[in-house]
Protein backbone atom coordinates (compact mmCIF):
# COMPACT_ATOMS: atom_id res chain seq x y z
CA UNK A 1 0.00 0.00 0.00
CA UNK A 2 1.22 3.62 -0.90
CA UNK A 3 2.45 6.01 1.40
CA UNK A 4 0.05 8.85 0.17
CA UNK A 5 -2.82 6.69 0.90
CA UNK A 6 -2.68 6.73 4.83
CA UNK A 7 -5.29 6.77 6.70
CA UNK A 8 -5.68 9.68 8.97
CA UNK A 9 -6.52 8.89 12.93
CA UNK A 10 -9.80 10.58 13.89
CA UNK A 11 -7.93 13.10 15.47
CA UNK A 12 -5.86 14.56 12.56
CA UNK A 13 -5.72 17.74 14.63
CA UNK A 14 -4.34 18.78 17.99
CA UNK A 15 -7.72 20.80 18.14
CA UNK A 16 -10.00 18.33 17.40
CA UNK A 17 -12.63 20.20 16.33
CA UNK A 18 -14.75 17.84 14.20
CA UNK A 19 -15.62 16.04 17.43
CA UNK A 20 -16.58 19.27 19.29
CA UNK A 21 -20.44 20.84 19.34
CA UNK A 22 -21.67 23.57 17.39
CA UNK A 23 -20.81 26.65 19.54
CA UNK A 24 -17.46 25.47 20.16
CA UNK A 25 -17.36 25.36 16.11
CA UNK A 26 -18.75 28.94 15.36
CA UNK A 27 -16.01 30.22 18.30
CA UNK A 28 -13.77 28.75 15.93
CA UNK A 29 -14.49 29.68 12.93
CA UNK A 30 -14.65 33.71 14.40
CA UNK A 31 -11.43 33.21 16.32
CA UNK A 32 -10.35 32.09 12.36
CA UNK A 33 -11.69 35.29 11.48
CA UNK A 34 -10.01 37.19 13.58
CA UNK A 35 -6.39 35.76 13.75
CA UNK A 36 -7.12 36.07 9.42
CA UNK A 37 -7.76 39.70 10.05
CA UNK A 38 -4.50 40.12 12.30
CA UNK A 39 -2.78 38.15 9.37
CA UNK A 40 -3.49 40.47 6.97
CA UNK A 41 -2.35 43.78 8.85
CA UNK A 42 1.21 41.83 8.88
CA UNK A 43 2.32 42.92 5.50
CA UNK A 44 5.38 43.77 3.16
CA UNK A 45 3.87 46.54 0.57
CA UNK A 46 4.60 45.25 -2.89
CA UNK A 47 2.62 46.18 -6.31
CA UNK A 48 0.38 45.07 -7.46
CA UNK A 49 -0.51 42.71 -4.24
CA UNK A 50 1.09 42.70 -1.29
CA UNK A 51 3.24 40.05 0.36
CA UNK A 52 1.19 39.08 3.75
CA UNK A 53 1.16 36.49 6.34
CA UNK A 54 -2.52 35.77 5.10
CA UNK A 55 -1.41 32.57 3.37
CA UNK A 56 0.41 31.13 6.39
CA UNK A 57 -2.82 31.93 8.53
CA UNK A 58 -5.15 30.37 5.45
CA UNK A 59 -2.85 26.82 5.34
CA UNK A 60 -2.99 26.69 9.19
CA UNK A 61 -6.59 26.90 9.45
CA UNK A 62 -7.18 24.17 6.73
CA UNK A 63 -4.89 22.11 8.26
CA UNK A 64 -6.16 22.18 11.84
CA UNK A 65 -9.67 22.72 11.35
CA UNK A 66 -9.71 20.32 8.57
CA UNK A 67 -11.59 20.73 4.76
CA UNK A 68 -15.17 21.84 5.62
CA UNK A 69 -14.25 23.92 8.75
CA UNK A 70 -11.43 25.95 7.43
CA UNK A 71 -13.16 26.32 3.83
CA UNK A 72 -16.27 27.98 5.79
CA UNK A 73 -13.78 29.80 8.02
CA UNK A 74 -12.17 31.45 5.25
CA UNK A 75 -15.23 31.93 3.41
CA UNK A 76 -16.81 33.98 6.69
CA UNK A 77 -13.76 36.03 6.52
CA UNK A 78 -13.64 37.06 3.11
CA UNK A 79 -17.79 37.60 3.81
CA UNK A 80 -16.80 40.23 6.86
CA UNK A 81 -14.53 41.80 3.93
CA UNK A 82 -17.33 42.20 1.61
CA UNK A 83 -19.16 43.93 3.88
CA UNK A 84 -16.47 46.40 4.52
CA UNK A 85 -15.19 45.33 7.71
CA UNK A 86 -11.21 46.57 7.49
CA UNK A 87 -10.44 43.08 7.68
CA UNK A 88 -7.87 42.67 4.22
CA UNK A 89 -4.38 43.91 3.85
CA UNK A 90 -3.41 46.90 4.89
CA UNK A 91 -7.20 47.24 6.39
CA UNK A 92 -9.21 46.80 3.13
CA UNK A 93 -12.52 46.02 3.15
CA UNK A 94 -15.64 46.60 0.95
CA UNK A 95 -15.87 45.16 -2.80
CA UNK A 96 -13.13 46.71 -4.47
CA UNK A 97 -10.59 44.20 -3.28
CA UNK A 98 -12.30 41.54 -5.05
CA UNK A 99 -12.53 43.33 -8.43
CA UNK A 100 -9.14 44.55 -8.59
CA UNK A 101 -5.64 42.46 -8.75
CA UNK A 102 -5.98 40.67 -5.71
CA UNK A 103 -9.34 39.19 -6.13
CA UNK A 104 -7.66 35.60 -7.84
CA UNK A 105 -5.92 35.33 -4.73
CA UNK A 106 -9.03 36.33 -2.43
CA UNK A 107 -10.89 33.87 -4.07
CA UNK A 108 -8.33 31.11 -4.11
CA UNK A 109 -8.15 31.07 -0.23
CA UNK A 110 -11.40 29.03 0.75
CA UNK A 111 -9.81 26.64 -2.30
CA UNK A 112 -6.55 26.69 -0.35
CA UNK A 113 -7.97 25.84 3.20
CA UNK A 114 -10.47 22.81 1.74
CA UNK A 115 -6.99 21.38 -0.07
CA UNK A 116 -4.58 21.77 3.10
CA UNK A 117 -7.52 20.40 5.21
CA UNK A 118 -8.67 17.30 2.89
CA UNK A 119 -4.83 16.27 2.71
CA UNK A 120 -4.38 17.57 7.03
CA UNK A 121 -7.26 14.82 7.28
CA UNK A 122 -5.46 11.99 5.31
CA UNK A 123 -2.28 12.46 7.54
CA UNK A 124 -0.63 15.29 5.84
CA UNK A 125 -0.57 16.81 8.80
CA UNK A 126 1.80 17.62 11.98
CA UNK A 127 2.17 14.30 12.95
CA UNK A 128 4.14 13.81 9.04
CA UNK A 129 5.76 17.09 8.81
CA UNK A 130 7.44 16.73 5.65
CA UNK A 131 3.67 16.05 4.00
CA UNK A 132 1.98 19.12 5.86
CA UNK A 133 5.20 20.81 4.03
CA UNK A 134 4.22 19.34 1.02
CA UNK A 135 0.77 19.86 1.44
CA UNK A 136 1.47 23.63 1.93
CA UNK A 137 3.20 24.19 -0.91
CA UNK A 138 0.65 22.77 -3.06
CA UNK A 139 -1.53 25.01 -1.15
CA UNK A 140 -0.05 28.22 -2.26
CA UNK A 141 0.80 27.13 -5.57
CA UNK A 142 -3.23 26.61 -5.98
CA UNK A 143 -3.25 30.07 -4.39
CA UNK A 144 -0.44 31.46 -6.82
CA UNK A 145 -1.92 29.87 -9.95
CA UNK A 146 -5.62 31.53 -9.36
CA UNK A 147 -4.27 34.87 -8.36
CA UNK A 148 -1.90 34.33 -11.62
CA UNK A 149 -4.80 33.85 -13.45
CA UNK A 150 -6.66 36.53 -12.53
CA UNK A 151 -3.71 39.39 -12.93
CA UNK A 152 -2.64 37.83 -15.90
CA UNK A 153 -6.60 38.95 -17.38
CA UNK A 154 -6.29 42.37 -16.01
CA UNK A 155 -2.67 43.00 -16.91
CA UNK A 156 -1.52 40.24 -19.71
CA UNK A 157 0.43 36.91 -18.77
CA UNK A 158 4.07 38.12 -18.48
CA UNK A 159 3.64 41.28 -15.92
CA UNK A 160 1.47 38.81 -13.56
CA UNK A 161 4.40 36.45 -13.45
CA UNK A 162 6.60 38.91 -12.58
CA UNK A 163 4.34 40.90 -9.98
CA UNK A 164 2.31 38.41 -8.71
CA UNK A 165 3.65 35.01 -8.74
CA UNK A 166 7.56 35.07 -8.73
CA UNK A 167 8.22 37.58 -6.05
CA UNK A 168 6.10 35.07 -3.68
CA UNK A 169 7.83 32.04 -4.73
CA UNK A 170 10.35 32.27 -1.86
CA UNK A 171 8.11 33.59 0.57
CA UNK A 172 5.79 30.65 -0.14
CA UNK A 173 8.60 28.09 0.81
CA UNK A 174 9.18 29.91 3.90
CA UNK A 175 5.73 30.11 5.40
CA UNK A 176 5.34 26.53 3.96
CA UNK A 177 8.06 25.36 5.93
CA UNK A 178 6.86 27.33 8.97
CA UNK A 179 3.08 25.76 8.72
CA UNK A 180 4.50 22.50 9.52
CA UNK A 181 7.04 23.46 11.96
CA UNK A 182 4.02 25.61 13.65
CA UNK A 183 2.00 21.78 13.47
CA UNK A 184 4.47 19.68 14.30
CA UNK A 185 5.28 21.41 17.13
CA UNK A 186 1.61 21.79 18.40
CA UNK A 187 0.96 17.59 18.08
CA UNK A 188 4.14 17.85 20.34
CA UNK A 189 2.76 19.48 22.82
CA UNK A 190 -0.52 17.87 22.74
CA UNK A 191 1.02 14.54 23.07
CA UNK A 192 3.03 15.58 25.72
CA UNK A 193 0.32 17.02 27.88
CA UNK A 194 -2.15 13.79 27.15
CA UNK A 195 0.85 12.07 28.70
CA UNK A 196 1.47 14.54 31.81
Amino acid sequence: MSDLSYAAPARFSPLGLQARPAHIKAAAVLLGTLVLAIASQISVPMLPVPMTMQTLAVILIGALYGWRLGALTILAWLGEAALGLPVLANGNGGIAPFMGPTAGYLVSFPFVAALVGWLAERGWNGSRPGFAFASMLLGHALCLALGGLWLAALIGTEKAMLAGVVPFLLGSLVKSGLGAAILMALVRGKSGTDQA
